[in-house]
């Protein structure tokens, strides 16, 4: 039962990203595209832990946590940039 609501969420995911994929590519601002990069982002994480998950390693959770990291810092200077401070 586990698995079955792990290959749902693994399709979610992959709608998710088809999706946020096309708000990034057709987005009318800069705005939406930092958005989308963001989402996209955050999925990639989850996808990270549902591959941990599956695979049984701990070792992605850290791979995670620092992609987690980077996103962050990414979206800020991207924030900073559209503010015109950078």
């Amino acid at each position: 039962m586990a698995e079955l609501i792990l290959n749902i969420a693994a399709i979610f995911m992959a709608i998710a990203i088809v999706l946020a994929s096309l708000r990034l590519i057709l987005g009318p601002s800069i705005a939406d595209r930092a958005v989308a990069f963001d989402s996209l982002t955050i999925i990639s994480i989850s996808l990270i832990v549902l591959i941990s998950l599956f695979s049984n390693r701990v070792i992605f959770l850290d791979v995670a946590m620092v992609y987690a990291i980077l996103s962050f810092t990414g979206v800020i200077a991207i924030a900073r940039y559209m503010e015109g401070g950078l």
